[in-house]
């Protein structure tokens, strides 16, 4: 028989949605799972990006033609499929749809070079070299699916409490990080840098009169690091905020955008956290403890840190252990982080100048956020540049903007990608990064 138009007119059904379409005339389009053959029947499992669906094709009630579509398909190959929803108890999915037509559209080659049922395991550098491929499967599209949300639920919080969005530039000659980590660019015949943060901009458009400010956007770090965390080139949340009293007021936005995008994730993400087997425990408050409190619980525990050092990879696995079995919690602030390891635009408390004014915030034992509150007072922040070494004169753009009047305020640096990957505890911060860079890669 041969279709009639009215059919070829139908508006597409995602894989996911047919159970609904029950004795109803559907079309169905993705990549071809897997077929099988028993003769007088065969079956197609259809995948989209909603999930799957049976494609079962009986030989005595189907168009001759469409039989035989499916005798050569490949694995991967994309086809469109016109005919019939029905229930069924046999098919996992509890539906199937009897085909009318089969149209394929771009048939695969065969072998793939990656396994994209999951059954054959591939090592993590030679599925990022076949990304596209990999990306295939419900969980990769559920765990992309939760950083979008993450991503969207950051927007609505800044929006939602007063900041406004800027965009500052990547190719930038003005840094106040280390030099040793950034990226050289020839541009037009002058040195110039792949920006490693925005923080200059964000202190300037505080001070420019927009007050509360918010970028999300490529950061990029020359660091050879060879670690499950660390990249070239991240997506980094930052945002700064004026007429603040202390750093406790920018813990309490991070406290509060955390929790916003928990609250978002566990609402928009049901299916993709259950495929994931991850449940979402927003906390009703996140703990915040000193630096000398923190070294104070990993002595007890047997880790001893010299006073003016920087927690390691094994203190916050401690911490984060301790603070779960403590109070149930993933999450944990620790603020007054040494002046020996901050940036010199930290700003000192009053009655301790051996620390700053400064936090991290952990999850699930990574450092997901860096924040202070910065150094507002023009003479103050010459000194502590001298301090630290750094010719404060030759950066003048950023001398400036605390010469002309100038709040107090702070801010942070998030990554989107460790909030994702300690969020998911995901063994590597590269398996939720579509493309990741690091010091090898760099392709596709």
């Amino acid at each position: 028989p041969t279709i009639s138009f009215e059919v070829l007119l139908l508006k597409r059904v995602y894989a996911s949605e047919v159970a609904k379409h029950h004795n109803k005339k559907v079309l169905v389009q993705g990549w071809v799972q897997e077929t099988r053959d028993f003769g007088g029947i065969r079956f197609i499992i259809l995948k989209d990006r909603s999930g799957y669906t049976q494609i079962t094709i009986p030989k005595k009630l189907v168009p001759e033609d469409v039989f035989h579509a499916a005798e050569n398909l490949t694995k991967e190959s994309v086809i469109f499929v016109w005919g019939t929803a029905k229930k069924s108890d046999k098919a996992k999915v509890g539906s199937e749809v009897i085909p009318e037509r089969i149209e394929i559209v771009s048939l695969a080659n065969a072998p793939t070079p990656i396994d994209t049922s999951g059954k054959i395991k591939s090592d993590l550098s030679t599925r990022l070299d076949h990304r596209f491929l990999d990306i295939r499967n419900r969980k990769s599209i559920a765990l992309f699916t939760i950083r979008s949300k993450m991503f969207k639920a950051c927007v609505e919080y800044f929006d939602a409490n007063g900041f406004i969005n800027i965009n500052t530039p990547k190719i930038t000659t003005i840094g106040v990080e280390s030099g040793a980590e950034l990226f050289e660019v020839n541009y037009f015949g002058r040195k110039a840098y792949l920006a490693q943060s925005p923080q200059v901009y964000k202190q300037m458009f505080v001070a420019a009169g927009l007050e509360r400010v918010y970028e999300i956007a490529p950061v990029y770090r020359a660091e050879k690091s060879h670690t499950a965390q660390h990249l070239t080139e991240f997506i980094g949340i930052d945002f700064e905020q004026g007429f603040i009293e202390s750093e406790q007021d920018v813990m309490d936005t991070v406290e509060g955008l955390i929790k916003h995008i928990l609250k978002r994730v566990k609402e928009e993400c049901k299916e993709e956290l259950e495929l994931w087997g991850r449940k979402v425990n927003i906390p009703r408050k996140i703990p915040r403890i000193t630096m000398r409190e923190a070294k104070k619980i990993l002595a007890e525990k047997g880790l001893r840190l010299p006073e003016e050092e920087d927690l390691n990879l094994e203190a916050q696995k401690i911490l984060a252990d301790y603070f779960m079995e403590k109070e149930g919690t993933e999450l944990l602030f620790v603020y007054y982080y040494p002046w020996a390891v901050r940036p010199f635009y930290h700003m000192k408390p009053d009655d301790d100048p051996s620390v700053t004014k400064s936090f991290d915030l952990l999850w699930n034992g990574i450092e997901v956020a860096t924040g202070a509150q910065r150094e507002h007072r023009y003479e103050v922040l010459k000194k502590q540049a001298q301090e630290k070494g750094v010719n404060f004169s030759a950066m003048k753009a950023y001398a400036e903007i605390f010469q002309y009047g100038c709040p107090p305020h702070g801010g942070t640096g998030l990554g989107l990608d460790r909030l994702l990957e300690a969020f998911m505890k995901l063994p590597n911060i590269r398996e939720g990064i579509l493309l990741p860079r690091d010091p090898e890669r760099v392709t596709p």
